[in-house]
């Protein structure tokens, strides 16, 4: 999926630039999600209202949030809770050494010990899988491809056609279909990166069966209860915190699998270990 949205940009630039045209573009991207990921903790942290806790407030997370990252080989995460009523958990930072992990109130109210160990090793399985980078590397590429996109929209409508370059209704057409084709790359990668932290939060947990049920309850309490979090956080925390209309081209835009899927592949782990 990577490859694909690479090859788009490379197309993209070509078409309309050739290279130094898509060096450009791929330069103020760079320097925009480069930006954000060196203080992506922060900023969320701030968007969330998300609060520190010390090991004396809550001695068992804590507990929890130290053995779960021994035992992923990486330094142990700071400790956050989110005043929202809407059951989820997220987790940020731009490496295992500067990350952290949050919990909402609501999780915390609603799920017992082994299921909030589940999510904790799912959001501990993030950070050491580096999703963040991921995702940021995947952010640069899609930004570049929605600034080349911006650029042919521009020399469609005011440009001039030229015999060597692309004809107008090309770059209209491109305009309108690459960035739709970056977002749907890049939401399938975001639901691929789900999938992995499910599997690997089951071992750090050493059973998938907690996680597997917190998703059941968090979806249920996420739907009842509105959460207060800012929509561009949606993406970083463990089930969807907006409510969505289903169907097939709602699913073409979900950040996350479908639950019914990851516990579906959480017991297929239980069932084979």
């Amino acid at each position: 999926m990577l490859a694909a949205l690479t090859a788009l940009f490379v197309a993209m630039g070509s078409l309309i630039g050739g290279a130094a045209g898509a060096a450009v573009a791929f330069v103020f991207a760079l320097a925009m999600n480069v930006a954000t990921y060196w203080y992506s903790d922060r900023m969320v942290i701030a968007m969330t209202r998300a609060q520190p806790v010390s090991p004396t407030e809550a001695p068992e997370l804590h507990a929890m949030v130290e053995r779960l990252s021994r035992k992923a080989g990486i330094p142990k995460p700071a400790l956050y809770v989110v005043p929202d009523p809407s059951p989820n958990a997220f987790a940020t930072g731009r490496d295992p050494k500067h990350a952290a992990v949050a919990v909402n109130e609501g999780l915390l109210r609603i799920l017992d010990r082994p299921e909030v160990e589940g999510v904790i090793a799912h959001e501990i399985a993030h950070i050491k899988n580096r999703d963040t980078l991921t995702m940021t590397v995947v952010a640069t590429v899609v930004g570049a491809i929605m600034m080349i996109a911006n650029i042919a929209q521009f020399a469609a409508i005011f440009g001039q056609s030229d015999e060597d370059g692309p004809s107008p209704l090309a770059l209209l057409a491109m305009a309108l279909v690459a960035p739709f084709a970056a977002m749907i790359l890049q939401l399938a990668i975001s639901r691929a990166r789900e999938y992995e932290a499910d599997r690997t939060g089951a071992m750090l947990a050493g059973t998938p069966r907690g996680l597997a049920n917190a998703l059941l309850k968090l979806e249920r309490g996420a739907a009842m209860v509105p959460s207060h979090l800012p929509p561009q956080t949606a993406h970083l925390c463990i089930v969807n915190p907006l409510a969505g209309v289903g169907g097939f081209v709602a699913s073409l835009f979900r950040t996350h699998p479908p639950v019914e899927d990851r516990v579906r592949k959480l017991l297929a782990l239980e069932a084979g270990r």
